[in-house]
């Protein structure tokens, strides 16, 4: 059996020495880094070759990747890095890794083409002035030859033990068995669909009812087919912190059940949540976990990665215990572990983010993957927020504020250009929010020319973690990246404050926006480079609003998971007399009230009561308290804690009884799990459509140009997918029994049942 390794892999495992140093870090946009590479080939001669793909061999070690130009005239074999900054700030161990790469590409193109001898040079070129700076070693093939098998030499003691590792992991995963003995009702259908996406390397959107099991219900069926398709790694991604713990636990248990499997599965968090000292910056001369990082790491990746059977769960908790204990960042161990994982549980992020760190390996490795998105309908709004770049005056005038010395006489220069840019656009801007055809193109210059004049002081002068400076660097660095792919996707907003008393907001007091409406541009992609993905959910109707929205790729295929449940589990009743529309607010809260009070003497127990907003909430709980002091009753706040979340969560007990009063779409509608009698009924006094303000009437123009659905695209969908959500919490298991009630006379109409769930039964309150 032969290992596959990148020349990236191959020479970051074997080249990487000394600190960990973040401060000297080659940060051009993915554009700007193909621009750089596109002029430097352009430069070269007429017989110049770029994006040659090589490989070669070395005992059952099997090395390939794409060297980026050779230039036949001068027989030299060059490798282009882009930066930013000043190169004299390059660490020395930057240098060796790009000297380990060049090398091996340059013995891979001796072997290619029959050549005794050639050039071997690192080609450094500033995005900011266009310059290359060339540095040339000329290389004999012999001492070549010798540098490859030297790398492979280092890398082959791991490879082996990859390969003994995958051998045993894909057997044991051969025979693997459901761990449960048999599938729940509804489970079976969904695994199967799941399975057949990754043999025929489809992607899969699949709508499924809660209280099936669709964590496990997705996670074994991959799992059987990693072998089968083959797939090297499986991530599995959640829209939230919570969400993870499932997989982790459904994980657990597949690993209970089969003592022998060896699957290793990574737990990734983020990094304010690893770090250990977010005081300090990210090199060794200021945190002691960077210092030495890449000498330490051999030892903390051996002792997180055992040799012996069993899986081996590799928590947030486990990874932070290596590597204090080898003194390395748990951040940062986790990212390189990432690497040898089988299965990887983490956030949306990882790999559909900009730069997620997942799919830069899948992409840099060619790993063939599986993805698995959790609660899937959350990806629309995630993945426009991941595109979505905002520059704030409050953070520029933070800026301006901290740059005051001598020491900073260029970047307060820049700032202020920055400033001026920005107060003449908002004389220019009479109404309070305007929508302009393209990014304003004095101010976006003055934000790439500040960004460039920050990043070389920053080279000089590394800033602390949370640095003002720091912080508007970041939103400038994204809003102008967002400006370069700014299409029909994303539209550029000004939205000035509210006026203070009789005066007018001062100039220079907007908020910029390049707003992303459509990430399907982004997303698809993301979804294409993976071997098979599975999108998955309770509310994924209609499809084809989360295809156009997602991008998800040609061919792809859909199935709706009959629910498990049964008609007479649930009453949905519809309370057509009442209407909550904004000018029916006041006039909706005495019956609104009038009806808990009646549900509960009926069926006294625990119900959740959702509403449109908070101040709606508010004046529900105090005509209820007025009215009916008796019923017990809590509400959600606004910012709750953790601590105070789950001590709302902690009032719906088995023999509790009350109503607890939350907010649709936030922290209590989605993603809880209360079965039994802990909740047996929910008012839904709202149908969940967002507000209707200048940026959603954006949206709903921009959906009706593109889909020719703006209303539904823009507030009925994503509203009734809020209301199914909220209403999912009742009926949790088979044995459960609880009621609905469904308070709006919008709610009888034709197009809104169609968006519920077909198995509900309708009965007037």
């Amino acid at each position: 059996m032969t290992y596959t390794v990148a020349v990236r892999e191959l020479c970051e495992f074997t080249a990487k020495q000394g600190d960990l140093d973040l401060r000297f870090t080659p940060a051009p946009t993915a554009l700007e880094g193909m621009a750089g590479h596109a002029l430097v080939a352009a430069r070269r001669g007429p017989g110049y070759r770029s994006e040659l793909s090589l490989s070669g061999d070395h005992e059952n070690l099997h090395v390939r990747g794409r060297a980026d130009g050779f230039d036949p005239a001068l027989q030299r074999l060059e490798e282009v890095k882009t930066f930013k900054g000043r190169l004299d700030d390059q660490p020395a161990s930057h240098r060796r890794l790009h000297w380990a790469q060049a090398k091996v590409y340059g013995w891979l193109m001796c072997r290619q083409e029959g050549l005794d001898e050639l050039d071997v040079a690192l080609v450094y070129l500033n995005i900011a002035d266009q310059q290359e700076t060339v540095v040339v070693e000329h290389c004999t093939a012999t001492a070549l030859r010798q540098h490859f098998e030297q790398q492979c030499e280092r890398f082959l003691a791991w490879a082996e033990r990859q390969l003994t590792h995958r051998r045993a992991r894909d057997e044991a995963l051969r025979s693997l068995a459901f761990p449960y003995g048999e599938f729940r009702t509804g489970q079976r259908p969904l695994a199967a669909a799941v399975y057949k996406a990754a043999m025929s390397k489809r992607c899969l959107l699949a709508q499924a009812p809660t209280g099936i099991g669709k964590t496990m219900g997705t996670l074994f069926p991959l799992l059987k087919a990693l072998p089968t398709r083959p797939l090297d790694k499986i991530f599995f991604l959640a829209a939230k912190t919570s969400g993870r713990q499932p997989a982790l636990d459904a994980l657990d248990r597949i690993g209970a059940g089969a003592p022998d499997l060896p699957l290793r599965v990574l737990e990734l968090v983020a990094r304010d949540k690893a770090c250990e000292h977010p005081d300090k910056a990210c090199h060794g001369d200021s945190c002691p976990l960077a210092k030495g990082f890449y000498d330490r790491l051999p030892a903390a990746r051996d002792a997180a990665l055992p040799t012996s059977s069993g899986c081996v769960a590799l928590s947030q908790a486990k990874v932070r215990d290596v590597a204090l204990l080898h003194g390395v960042c748990p951040y940062y161990l986790s990212q390189e572990l990432a690497r040898w994982a089988d299965v990887i549980v983490g956030d949306y992020n990882y790999y559909f983010d900009r730069g997620g760190l997942l799919h830069g390996l899948t992409q840099a490795n060619h790993w063939r993957i599986g993805l698995l998105v959790d609660e899937a309908h959350n990806l629309v709004e995630r993945g426009r927020r991941m595109y979505t770049a905002e520059l704030t005056p409050q953070h520029l005038a933070q800026a301006r504020r901290a740059t005051a010395g001598g020491a900073f006489a260029a970047v307060r220069k820049a700032l202020d250009k920055v400033r001026r840019c920005w107060v003449a656009l908002d004389k220019e801007q009479a109404a309070s929010y305007q929508v302009h055809a393209a990014f304003p193109g004095k101010l976006l210059a003055a934000l790439q020319q500040c960004s460039s004049t920050i990043t070389s002081h920053l080279a000089d002068h590394p800033a602390e973690p949370g640095s003002p400076l720091l912080i508007f660097h970041f939103e400038a660095l994204q809003l102008c990246r967002m400006a370069e792919t700014l299409d029909t996707h994303s539209l550029v907003d000004v939205s000035k404050p509210p006026p203070r008393g009789t005066g007018s907001p001062k100039p220079g007091s907007s908020t910029l926006c390049i707003r992303n409406l459509v990430p399907a541009p982004f997303l698809g992609p993301r979804l294409a480079a993976a071997t098979t993905s599975t999108l998955f959910s309770a509310t994924l109707q209609p499809t084809h609003y989360y295809a156009d929205l997602l991008g998800l790729p040609a061919g792809h295929v859909c199935v709706d998971v009959v629910s498990p449940f049964k008609a007479d589990q649930l009453q949905v009743r519809i309370a057509s007399h009442i209407s909550t529309r904004y000018r029916h607010r006041r006039a909706s809260l005495e019956p609104i009230v009038e009806l808990m009070a009646r549900q509960f003497a009926e069926r006294p127990g625990n119900y959740l009561a959702f509403f449109s907003s908070y101040e709606y909430l508010q004046q529900v709980a105090e005509l209820l308290a007025l009215r009916h002091p008796h019923l017990p009753s809590w509400s959600q706040s606004r910012r709750m804690q953790e601590t105070e979340q789950r001590q709302f969560l902690a009032r719906f007990t088995e023999t509790g009884k009350g109503v607890g009063l939350a907010v649709l779409g936030g922290a209590f509608a989605e993603g809880i799990d209360l079965p039994g009698r802990r909740l047996i009924g929910a008012f839904l006094s709202t149908l969940g459509l967002p507000q209707i303000n200048p940026v959603n009437e954006q949206l709903r123009q921009r959906m009706e140009a593109m889909f020719g659905a703006g209303y539904d695209y823009a507030y009925l969908f994503p509203g009734l997918q809020k209301v199914v959500q909220a209403a999912g919490r009742v009926i949790r298991e088979p044995s459960d029994r609880g009621v609905i009630h469904l308070i709006d006379d919008r709610f009888k109409r034709g197009e809104v049942k169609g968006l519920l769930p077909r198995w509900w039964m309708y009965a007037p309150s």
